[in-house]
């Protein structure tokens, strides 16, 4: 590894929810556990894209990487708990609650033969990754502390335009939201990329969007957000206006598939299906992220 440094849930488990790594069929995939923005959304309007936050797992020639720690981290971890000795990375965005709020929920953290490395930036407040998973943890919030956890545990402290290198596979990391101080992920692996891009919104300056286009530019795969203006009510009648950013820059990247996810609490299953449609009549390479949704990059 290098260029950075060491520092000192809501939904049922299906049984079509099995992790991407007990049946693979290639060397670099990605597979969706969280869709949801903002808070969990459980119930029978939501049952087909998701209610969990944000949780999105890729395998990379043997590599197990994680993006985001919301609810559906937990689903994530169940279908891990009969794969001991484990060994992931984890990834942060950011450190709001609907990015990390699985992280106490994920039960193979708890089982000691397993290794898990942590990476983030620093908050807004200047809190660390690891500060902020530990306060999330604290009385009177939740009843266990990070300390139980049994596994090896080892967080690192990232900023963006820095790199980590897993032997051949290489995440870079950028700035996408200065003011939720908020990184982007791109996974490099031979010839293949994905790009894990959460937090764009729709006042983006030209310099900002310049370097976003940079980071993102020709990757197989870009995932990004729907952009709304959180805690308020989706404006129903405006559908188009929480897609349009990410498709905008998918377009001018020159991306080869977009996956916009992180869909607003408002939005149910049917507002989203008529969502997919509008998209895909823009970007036809595009499609709106549902759990257990798993896509081949290495094709």
């Amino acid at each position: 590894m290098s260029n950075f440094e060491l520092s000192g849930s809501q939904s049922y488990l299906t049984e079509k929810s099995t992790s991407l790594l007990n049946n693979l069929s290639g060397e670099f995939i990605v597979q969706f556990w969280g869709v949801r923005g903002l808070i969990p959304t459980p119930g029978s309007n939501t049952s087909c894209y998701g209610g969990n936050t944000a949780c999105v797992e890729m395998y990379v020639a043997g590599k197990r990487l994680i993006f985001d720690g919301g609810t559906g981290l937990r689903i994530l971890g169940k279908t891990w708990q009969q794969q001991q000795p484990l060994e992931a990375h984890l990834f942060f965005t950011n450190s709001q609650s609907n990015r990390i709020q699985g992280f106490p929920f994920f039960a193979p953290a708890f089982i000691a033969e397993n290794c898990f490395h942590i990476y983030g930036t620093a908050a807004s407040n200047g809190a660390s990754i690891k500060q902020c998973l530990c306060d999330q943890m604290l009385q009177p919030h939740f009843p266990y502390p990070l300390q139980v956890m049994q596994s090896e545990l080892q967080f690192y402290n990232l900023t963006p335009n820095k790199e980590v290198k897993l032997d051949d596979v290489t995440i870079t990391v950028a700035l996408i939201n200065q003011t939720q101080r908020s990184v982007g992920y791109r996974v490099t692996w031979q010839q293949y990329s994905v790009a894990y891009v959460t937090d764009l919104h729709q006042n983006t300056d030209e310099v900002e969007r310049d370097q976003i286009l940079q980071f993102i530019k020709g990757v197989d795969l870009l995932i990004a957000n729907a952009t709304y203006t959180p805690p308020t009510a989706h404006n129903h009648d405006s559908a188009d206006l929480h897609w349009q950013t990410a498709v905008s820059v998918a377009q001018s990247a020159d991306v080869q598939r977009l996956v916009i996810t992180h869909h607003h609490p408002d939005d149910d299953d049917d507002f989203l299906d008529k969502v997919q449609v509008e998209v895909k009549s823009v970007f036809p390479k595009a499609l709106l992220a549902r759990e257990d949704l798993v896509l081949p990059v290495s094709v």
